[in-house]
């Protein structure tokens, strides 16, 4: 297609052609008509006129262009406008994510600074109260410093660990299945590698089979989901290696809670620093314990108590257990099968003294990796 420009100078240029032409095709019977033949007038009037109003278009062209060209010219300049402004905008949403980015880092390394105080003054106060550390692990994937405990009444172990990579801690099963003829803490400990194992959720037996009781969840499966009782509480760790459990009544709690690894035992004992009430039927008997729990920054806390060896050991209620979580600081804290299945294994032997005498066959266990 043709603009209108194009089409105007094409006209401009006939007509001039046209007068050329015609000029050219009359100068022969001018020159040979030496008795002054007349030019025909009136072809050259009507090419001249023909060629005045082609360049009268062409000059609405150039006008058009002209005034084409201006409006362009102003919407450029509001388009450059629009830019410079949309630049400036970015430059200043640029900066003002800079100083956001500043200022999260800051509070990130805050919380860290915070994290590592709270750490600090925890090791102090667990180290006040308990002593120093019998046993340290300075692993890649976790801290691990291990205490006595030797009160009025009863003796125990006691670990304080600290993530440094969350798939650290894991429930394992025995056979790595449900319903197997059970495995021992420090079978658990070995098989797996583990430098740290607690006896895990409690079990039953069928046919010379055991089984784990209410919700049992390995790298995020549900192997088993049936509640026994409403007393029951779920005991586990998410994604990040946090502690995480309660009183669980669907699987749609467990999948928000995000979690990895857990298994079921009686009761609940502190929830964000409070205790919880203790059932009737679990209330003020002195058993063999096993506990676990967490302070404020994350870190874990794993507890076996002894009972039931009157020379050595009676073992602790719930009640005294619940004042002692508090006295160390701990904020949620839960109580795991006890009994004779009490065994707290760490760095290659089990540390405590089960009630049975020996270590007792299990369907679950709770392990540490360094």
């Amino acid at each position: 297609m043709f603009t209108r420009l194009q089409l105007g100078i094409a006209g401009i240029l006939a007509a001039a052609l046209l007068v050329m032409g015609v000029v050219h095709a009359r100068t022969p019977a001018l020159v040979g008509d030496a008795q002054g033949t007349l030019l025909d007038t009136d072809a050259i009037r009507l090419s001249a006129l023909e060629a005045s109003r082609l360049l009268e278009e062409t000059d609405l062209v150039y006008e058009e262009l002209a005034e084409s060209a201006i409006v362009s010219e102003a919407r450029l300049d509001d388009i450059r406008s629009g830019i410079g402004d949309l630049i400036a905008l970015a430059e200043a949403e640029k900066n003002r994510a800079a100083e956001q980015q500043a200022a999260l880092e800051q509070i990130i390394k805050q919380s860290e600074e915070q994290k590592r105080k709270t750490g600090d003054v925890l090791d102090e106060v667990l180290s006040n109260i308990l002593g120093e550390p019998i046993g340290q692990t300075f692993g890649k994937r976790a801290t691990i410093k291990v205490f006595t405990l030797k009160e009025a009444g009863y003796r125990g172990y006691m670990a304080k660990v600290k993530l440094h990579d969350p798939s650290a801690v894991r429930l394992v099963l025995a056979g790595d299945k449900v319903g197997s003829k059970g495995e021992t803490t420090s079978q658990a400990a070995k098989r797996t590698g583990a430098k740290l194992a607690v006896n895990g959720g409690g079990f039953a037996t069928s046919k010379g089979l055991l089984y784990p009781m209410g919700i049992t969840v390995v790298d995020g499966d549900i192997k088993t989901f049936d509640i026994p009782g409403d007393d029951w509480s779920f005991i586990g760790f998410d994604a990040k290696g946090r502690l995480v459990g309660g009183n669980i009544k669907t699987k749609e709690e467990l999948k928000k809670l995000g979690v990895r690894h857990g298994a079921s035992f009686v009761p609940t004992l502190l929830k964000d620093g409070k205790k919880q009430k203790i059932p009737s039927k679990w209330a003020n008997r002195r058993e063999p314990r096993t506990m676990i729990g967490h302070f404020s920054n994350g870190d874990l806390l794993f507890i076996v108590i002894d009972g039931r060896q009157k020379d050595y050991s009676l073992g602790v209620t719930l009640e005294e257990a619940q004042n002692k979580l508090l006295e160390f600081k701990v904020r949620d804290a839960y109580n795991l099968d006890g009994g004779g299945s009490s065994t707290f294994y760490y760095n290659g032997k089990v540390l405590n003294r089960p009630s049975d005498g020996r270590e007792r066959l299990l369907a679950s266990n709770i392990v540490v990796l360094p």
